[in-house]
């Protein structure tokens, strides 16, 4: 099929190339220009694993292409995706300014019958309002559909290539044929293709969203009273998910969510709900509890250290928000940095692959490490905030040899809590008094 994709953010430049590694002939569209000469090159701007080699060989089978002209890329598609960026307002809408221009060129450029797909995370409604411009600008046939993504990052490219459910939304039974026809490569797996109304569809992607920072959210309050009782937050856990009405996956207690799309998207619909004169107390009271959280584990930093930390420098080790992405926003790191650097502290340091990223939001007010054993030298402790592989078994012995105190704060719990005392060490966790 002919796809154009407008937007080459995350979920667009993954989206555009995964379906062209199935054989469909794909443009995708900007208007940074800088950011498509390079995307031509191969040179991709995010760090997601397997995205840049199938860049470079669907752009050199010719299945791949970028453009800034949006309106050939529209009349040389059959299905148009939009999956520009919905950033958000300060209180917690969502800014549909780029969705609604992209509709309005997309509507420009319609000359023959369209499918026009939200791929964008957006509010519910928007397919209407969406339909709505392009019909004041053609009176060519065309139909809308809501296709939410559920990407995770670091693992993007199998979660499109193998998706556990695709969700279409749409009245339309043509557009319904040639959109299953679209994804019929991408489940061979049996999982599901649902489909559904636009509206249901796009609060799918809210819901789904939300519950999984509700379960991250009820994990940490759970360990927060586990730490108050002298229970243990891991075994508490390990109880817990051993029923199976309530499983193990988004149950790890820590320092919270974050990343583009949980804390964004569950503004966003308690924004909706108050919008709709309707309540969301529990989404409320998870949004709270995750921005909480960080500040918790900075306590115990202060507890054992006191207010001012202008004699002390941390070592730590992650940045982005979780492994495998270079992605800072909203993560943990950006509070707990920013309250130690308060404090007074010196901060060193190292992300596999976060450290631009790091750049653009701490600028020369913390140490960037080359290499996670640089990032010890002169520490007074070792603080642990992304779990990324190459940090889950380290040389405990040398980490102890190049702090000046053997001290841990685990805000991923990754560590043995028995082991490391024995080997020395004072370890903090999450949900366990020392």
């Amino acid at each position: 099929m002919k796809v154009c994709v407008i937007g080459t953010g995350y979920v667009g430049l993954v989206a555009g190339t995964c379906f062209a590694e199935m054989g469909n002939d794909v443009i995708c569209v900007d208007n940074n220009i800088k950011k498509l000469e390079k995307l031509k090159e191969g040179i991709i701007p995010i760090y997601e694993p397997g995205l840049e080699d199938l860049i470079k060989t669907n752009v050199k089978e010719g299945r791949l292409s970028f453009s800034s002209d949006i309106e050939f890329a529209v009349k040389n598609s059959l299905i148009c995706f939009i999956a520009v960026g919905t950033p958000q307002n300060e209180d917690g809408s969502v800014v549909m300014e780029y969705v609604l221009e992209a509709a309005g060129a997309i509507g420009n450029a319609v000359d023959e019958y369209k499918i026009i797909v939200n791929k964008s995370t957006v509010p519910v409604g928007t397919a209407d309002k969406v339909r709505e411009i392009i019909c004041k600008r053609t009176d060519a046939p065309f139909d809308v559909v809501s296709n939410p993504e559920f990407l995770k990052q670091g693992a993007a490219v199998e979660d499109f290539l193998r998706p556990d459910r695709v969700v279409i939304g749409t009245r339309s039974e043509k557009a319904r044929k040639i959109m299953l026809d679209l994804y019929s490569p991408f489940v061979r797996n049996q999982h599901p293709v649902i489909t559904m109304d636009e509206r249901s569809a796009e609060m799918v992607k809210y819901a789904s969203n939300s519950f999984l920072a509700v379960k991250i959210s009820f994990a940490n309050e759970i360990a927060n009273i586990c730490e108050a009782v002298g229970a243990d937050a891991s075994l508490v856990r390990l109880g817990m998910c051993a029923d199976t009405r309530i499983g193990t996956k988004f149950l790890y207690p820590g320092i919270g969510y974050g990343g583009s799309c949980f804390p964004k998207d569950i503004k966003a619909l308690i924004k909706t709900a108050e919008q709709n004169n309707t309540g969301c107390e529990i989404l409320k009271a998870a949004d709270k509890t995750n921005k909480n959280q960080r500040i918790k584990f900075v306590n115990k930093i202060l507890k054992k250290y006191g207010t001012n930390l202008s004699d002390k420098t941390f070592a730590v080790w992650g940045l982005s928000f979780k492994p495998k992405t270079n992605d800072m926003r909203e993560a943990p790191s950006i509070t707990i940095i920013n309250k130690l650097l308060e404090s007074g502290a010196k901060i060193r340091a190292y992300d596999p692959k976060a450290a631009e990223s790091a750049k653009k939001i701490f600028g020369d007010k913390i140490i960037y490490s080359e290499s996670s054993y640089e990032a010890l030298e002169g520490a007074d402790a070792l603080i642990l905030l992304t779990e990324w592989n190459e940090f889950r078994n380290p040389d405990f012995m040398k980490i102890k040899s190049m702090l000046k105190t053997p001290v841990i704060f685990d805000g991923r719990n990754q560590y043995n809590s028995f082991a490391l005392p024995s080997l020395g060490f004072e370890y903090h966790q999450i949900g366990k008094k020392n």
